[in-house]
């Protein structure tokens, strides 16, 4: 059955959607299983669009499903799930019907195809559509409550693709060498799709991959001149190159081995130097305090939703209760690790004020106020001196990830 063309690639994608939906796997981690059989890149890629693309419509692909099903289809029944891969594709990804059906159908052997296959052709014959933007789920709607509808907008499509330069005196000339657009120093914009490896710089080390408002935190710890820095939660190290081209002595700590390997790998493509350390920050003890620290600290990561649709069925309150607990463990550890006058830099890419705002009333130290000429033309900062981007903020230029941002200062 495997032969025909395409279908390896549905069945990936039908795999991924079950693990992330029923397990509650992230999209990365169910990839590594359903893909490993599939050798190809473009097979690879199309298995990872089709799955982004039915977490992302779920709740409007299933609201057309409904519309023409007389007995309502159980969430978890096969059916569902083989028809959200159909009308994903067709609806979003623009394969022809017949060519949806041809591999489509072959994922429910044994199964109720004629169900399948009635309602795909009645929806079809309908010229259904989808909505101009996807309704977020009900327990996402109501914790976003009014930001909702402009963080809906800017979904609808995947992100481009942000470079952080190595070195951000060259902004201009990398931005005309790679033809992408920067929207501040050191930061080129190119198109999403990009194959990463096959651009200029890659080799060299000259850039990494990095989302814009991921870039903004190492920014306001300014030019490093030989101080120490501590990069927490560093993996996979895209903080770490920054504070290191930015002249600081870096110490990036992690707990997890396989993502360490990465930060070790960026710094040798790089040239650039730190001392990565495998350790939990709620054990681990500095030998000396620091004159700046970076705390990218683990959270529901709600705010990449963009380029990460699960996170929009995956995270309940349950699990934002759970970061914001650990969220405050690190950030009392870290306060105890500045040198007088030194700065801290707490950051999530979470969308959830439990982990953002909540977390910055509750910091002891004093708030060191983000200034808005230390932001991207378009970004300002809250009036309390935070950062709060928002994944519609720059939409003509293609958006950034949610994050919230606050840094202080040690008396």
């Amino acid at each position: 059955m495997n032969d025909i063309a395409g279908l390896p690639a549905r069945r990936a994608a039908l795999k991924m959607c079950d693990a992330v939906l029923r397990r509650g796997e992230t999209l990365d981690q169910a990839a590594g299983g359903a893909m490993q059989h599939l050798r190809v890149f473009a097979d690879r890629a199309l298995a990872r669009a089709i799955a982004s693309e039915v977490l992302r419509w779920l709740v409007d692909i299933d609201e057309l499903i409904d519309s023409v099903t007389r007995n309502r289809l159980a969430d978890d029944a096969k059916p569902r799930a083989v028809l959200r891969l159909m009308l994903a594709q067709w609806l979003r990804l623009e394969t022809p019907p017949h060519a949806v059906i041809a591999t489509g159908l072959p994922l429910l052997e044994g199964g109720p195809r004629r169900l399948a296959h009635g309602v795909f052709s009645t929806l079809v014959k309908g010229a259904v559509a989808l909505p101009a933007a996807p309704t977020l789920p009900d327990a996402v709607m109501m914790r976003l409550g009014d930001r909702a509808q402009d963080i809906a907008a800017a979904i609808v499509v995947p992100p481009p693709l942000d470079l952080v330069l190595r070195d951000a005196a060259k902004t201009a000339e990398w931005a005309e060498k790679l033809g992408g657009i920067s929207l501040m120093p050191g930061h080129v914009r190119l198109p999403r799709g990009t194959a990463v490896e096959n651009l200029a710089g890659f080799e060299e080390g000259a850039w990494w991959v990095q989302d814009l408002a991921a870039s903004i935190p190492a920014r306001l710890l300014g030019e490093g001149e030989g101080r120490r820095a501590l990069d927490l939660c560093s993996a996979p190290g895209g903080k770490t190159l920054q504070l290191a081209a930015a002249g600081w002595q870096v110490t990036s700590l992690d707990s997890h081995p396989r993502r360490l390997e990465r930060v070790r790998a960026n710094l040798a493509r790089t040239g650039l130097s730190a001392a990565v350390i495998e350790a939990d920050a709620l054990e681990w003890h500095p030998t000396a305090p620091f004159d700046a620290i970076l705390l990218d600290a683990p959270c529901t990561a709600t705010g990449t939703c963009r380029r990460h649709p699960d996170v929009l069925h995956r995270i309940g309150q349950r699990h934002i209760a759970e970061m914001a607990e650990l969220q405050e463990a690190l950030l009392t550890r870290a306060v105890g690790w500045l040198k007088p006058g030194g700065r801290l830099v707490y950051a999530v890419c979470s969308l959830e004020e439990a982990e953002g705002e909540v977390q910055a009333r509750a910091c002891l130290l004093s708030i060191d106020p983000i200034r808005a000429e230390e932001l991207p033309a378009g970004i300002a900062p809250t009036p309390e001196g935070w950062l709060r981007t928002e994944p519609g903020q720059l939409a003509e230029s293609g958006g950034l990830d949610g994050f919230f941002v606050a840094r202080f200062r040690a008396a």
